[in-house]
């Protein structure tokens, strides 16, 4: 216990996953809100996959230029001014839908401004907290940052699924704006003489070419990028699908959220086994996509929500591990004055592959079944995990030849 929670004995690592927390708790509140108001305008998963789509294409956009931007100027600064953005962003969609005037446009106007500004966010506040602890250390906390997103994800859908359906969905996101406080608070609390900054890149040059170019120099690296992007496209579409699924098999769209809920429990599990290491492997890394992609076979099939829970807890721990030890595997092995840049890259790959992934697993729901809709992810997740491990085994024993001669 006291290695996996480690760097909580640093004071800002402390007040910031705090903030962290409770803010986290209002972002999930608002993605499942969100995902149900559409799905409430329309009844079709396409349109909530377009609607999720629109939130990070940004990402695959503009996250690499964010990185760049973070790696050469104040993280902490820019975190609050892109954390005061996004609470900004809830509050006007939460006004705009107490008032009535909500529509599909709208939503998908809003869901590009948050994905805009999370753009952003994103690398400068995740490159952040690898200057709250000391460098040994920096796996570990940006698996507890993980651990704490994916925790706060138990609370968040839980409480939209009872929200959505007392108060309504514009309340969420008024809620959401509000817990954003507490991060901003913990930014700006953060002692930055107890800090472990890190050198900034120089001004000109190429920083996107330079992250691109170290990722392609390093098997390890570009092995867990190309995956991380593969896996993420087809199989990371759950807020797409399961408003669906659980209207069809589990009494309900609202059950969504507590289904979500239940699989958050394994989400944290997940990031905190991960946490435990000091040095994060590449067979971690694979032995999670096989879990989350058996998982999700199960889950896809679950004939009752209760059913659904027991598949959702494996699901959730294999989805945090592997996406935990990608991040970690990629801090543990990037340059100081490049880690929010291949953050980003990996953001990129993560999040930005939503745009794709999330209208294409929306259309196989409306057009075949909202089981195939989860379930053709995971038969892509096996297939890959299975080559990206055929890759290293082979390229690990071809490096290990010429030593061997010798």
């Amino acid at each position: 216990m006291a290695s996996t929670f480690r760097s909580l004995r640093y004071r800002n690592a402390r007040l910031f996953f705090a903030g962290l927390a409770v803010s986290n708790v209002g972002t999930w509140l608002q993605l499942t809100a969100m995902s149900l108001l559409v799905y409430q305008l329309t009844g079709e998963a396409t349109a909530v996959g377009i609607a999720v789509a629109l939130q990070f294409l940004p990402m695959l956009l503009l996250g690499a230029w964010g990185g760049a931007v973070a790696d050469a100027h104040n993280k902490r600064r820019m975190a609050i001014l892109t954390q005061s953005g996004l609470a900004a962003q809830a509050l006007v969609l939460g006004v705009l839908d107490l008032s009535g005037v909500i529509n599909l446009p709208l939503v998908y106007v809003m869901s590009l401004v948050v994905g805009v500004v999370g753009a952003f966010d994103n690398p400068a506040r995740r490159g952040l907290v690898t200057e709250l602890v000391d460098q040994q250390d920096i796996p570990n906390a940006t698996s507890l940052n993980t651990a704490v997103m994916t925790g706060s994800r138990i609370f968040g859908p839980a409480l939209a699924a009872v929200l959505v359906a007392t108060i309504g969905t514009g309340w969420c996101f008024i809620f959401n704006g509000v817990t954003f406080f507490a991060i901003i608070f913990s930014l700006t609390a953060i002692r930055t003489s107890e800090m472990f900054t890190m050198p900034r890149r120089p001004k000109g040059g190429q920083p996107v070419r330079e992250a691109l170019r170290f990722v392609a120099s390093r098997r390890d690296i570009l092995v867990v990028y190309v995956t991380l992007l593969v896996v993420s496209t087809f199989a990371f579409n759950t807020t797409v699908v399961l408003p669906k699924l659980s209207d069809e098999r589990w009494g309900g769209a609202n059950a969504f959220g507590v289904v979500l809920a239940v699989m958050s429990i394994g989400s944290l599990t997940g990031s905190l086994l991960t946490a435990r290491f000091h040095r994060v492997t590449m067979r971690w890394f694979m032995a999670n996509i096989v879990l989350l992609a058996v998982a999700g076979f199960g889950l896809a099939w679950s004939s009752s929500i209760w059913l659904a829970f027991v598949w959702a807890i494996p699901l959730g721990v294999g989805s945090a591990g592997f996406i935990t030890a990608a991040n970690a595997i990629t801090q543990q092995e990037s340059p100081a004055d490049m880690r929010s840049r291949l953050m980003a890259l990996q953001a990129v790959a993560f999040l930005g592959s939503t745009p794709v992934g999330g209208p294409i697993t929306g259309f196989v729901a409306d057009a075949w079944s909202a089981e195939w809709a989860l379930a053709y992810g995971s038969v892509i997740s096996l297939i890959c995990v299975a080559i990206a491990g055929f890759y290293w085994l082979a390229s690990s024993r071809r490096e290990l030849a010429p030593a061997t001669i010798k």
